[in-house]
């Protein structure tokens, strides 16, 4: 039974993973293309200049903003009170910039705030850390130890990431939401500059739709063959 629930049925399994494939294609072809033309609008401030009035509108003049390498390797880290911007997000003076450095903004005023969709992420990090490093190994150990208990352990584990992936998503809209409103709000960018930044912030949130389909759709893969296998084990 259990290298049944391992082996599975590979057409049930393709129709599970591929319309997850497919929008997450289709979400960074649209990430790529609206990024780069919203790199090509000129702002009239640096992203960081941009997270800078966000954060000292909302009275977090203690939340210092930090260079780091790369390419779209923005974060907030709730754990320092600090937010990394990538070196074009810190010093470009264009519309992608300016949104991507105030979504991560959008981020302090959650944590600020106590946003409980993000204390909820925050305390899934390590679960979810723990169940990808181990579910897979779990299930795989499970089967060639014909051990039904190893491959729900795995099952379980894997539900950890799924969770993450799930809350991810109203912790990533409500930051935009937060990052369009202040914008607009504070001047820092105009009514007719909104529609792009608007556009890219929606394409940036479709990726974490496609990875919440992903992980959802391949945890209930899992379940449905550990519950069919268990009913024909009866």
């Amino acid at each position: 039974m259990t290298e049944n629930i391992m082996a599975g049925n590979s057409l049930l399994y393709l129709l599970f993973a591929i319309p997850p494939v497919i929008l997450a294609g289709l979400a960074r072809n649209m990430l790529t293309s609206r990024y780069a033309k919203a790199c090509k609008a000129p702002s009239s401030v640096t992203g960081a200049a941009a997270a800078r009035a966000i954060l000292d509108s909302a009275g977090l003049q203690s939340i210092a903003i930090e260079r780091i390498p790369g390419t779209l390797s923005d974060h907030y880290d709730p754990r320092a009170k600090v937010l990394r911007l990538s070196e074009n997000s810190y010093s470009g003076r264009n519309l992608a910039a300016v949104g991507v450095a105030a979504h991560e903004a959008g981020h302090a005023l959650q944590d600020a705030q106590h946003y409980k969709p993000m204390l909820v992420r925050q305390a899934a990090v390590p679960l979810a850390s723990f169940g990808s490093n181990s579910a897979m190994v779990l299930m795989l150990l499970g089967a060639t130890m014909n051990m039904l208990a190893l491959i729900l352990a795995g099952i379980v584990c894997f539900g950890f990431v799924t969770f993450l992936q799930i809350i991810n998503l109203p912790v990533e809209y409500d930051a935009s939401a937060r990052a369009k409103r202040q914008l607009e709000s504070l001047g820092v960018i105009t009514s007719n500059e909104l529609p792009m930044v608007r556009s890219m912030l929606s394409a940036a949130a479709l990726t974490y739709v496609a990875a919440m389909l992903s992980s959802l759709l391949q945890f209930l893969y899992f379940a449905m063959r550990f519950l069919g296998s268990s009913n024909r084990s009866r």
